[in-house]
């Protein structure tokens, strides 16, 4: 079984706007804008022999505020952006109760399913206290960015930026260290 990296989409590898203290997902492709400069850190990532999993919360679709072609065309340009190895979505909002929304695991779940993925020695990269949830949940270390949507819950690690981060999980990913984790 591979160890593998479950990177947050929105804050982590795209922009996103504001509101009050929550976050927007960009809806259309125009507003979608990618941080390229994450490029080369996921590229690390890869080198280091880790899977790269996308993991996203999309509720607009279930909304009806955000058609699914617009959100495959954001995920190509992921898809072509960065060194991803999946991209796993739940269009799902709170109401549904779906087991797939962060917190809950699900996407985790599923991609080790797919991936041969041992989720104990497995990374969730994010800015946001849902996905450290779900990287309690699913038994994995949660390697977070600090940002002020990370909640009073457990955190593994808060990092201030993401080269930092990124530096921590090839530490905490090398094979000595995999053992403790």
């Amino acid at each position: 079984m591979k160890p593998a990296v479950f990177i947050e989409r929105d804050g982590i590898l795209n922009a996103v706007t504001t509101a009050g203290r929550q976050q927007l997902s960009p809806l259309t492709f125009k507003e979608f804008h990618v941080k390229t400069e994450v490029v080369p850190l996921l590229a690390e990532l890869k080198a280091a022999g880790l899977l790269l999993i996308v993991t996203t919360n999309q509720p607009g679709i279930s909304r009806g505020c955000q058609s699914r072609g617009e959100l495959d065309r954001m995920h190509q340009l992921l898809r072509k952006t960065f060194v991803v190895d999946d991209l796993l979505v739940c269009p799902h909002e709170d109401a549904d109760r779906c087991p797939c929304r962060k917190p809950r695991p699900g996407l985790l779940l599923e991609a080790s399913y797919k991936w041969g993925i041992d989720l104990t020695r497995s990374f969730v990269v994010s800015d946001k206290w849902q996905d450290a949830e779900a990287a309690r949940k699913a038994g994995s270390t949660s390697v977070l960015l600090q940002s002020k949507w990370l909640g009073d819950g457990h955190h593994d690690f808060v990092l201030p930026d993401l080269p930092t981060l990124i530096e921590k999980v090839l530490q905490l990913a090398t094979p000595h260290n995999l053992a403790t984790v």
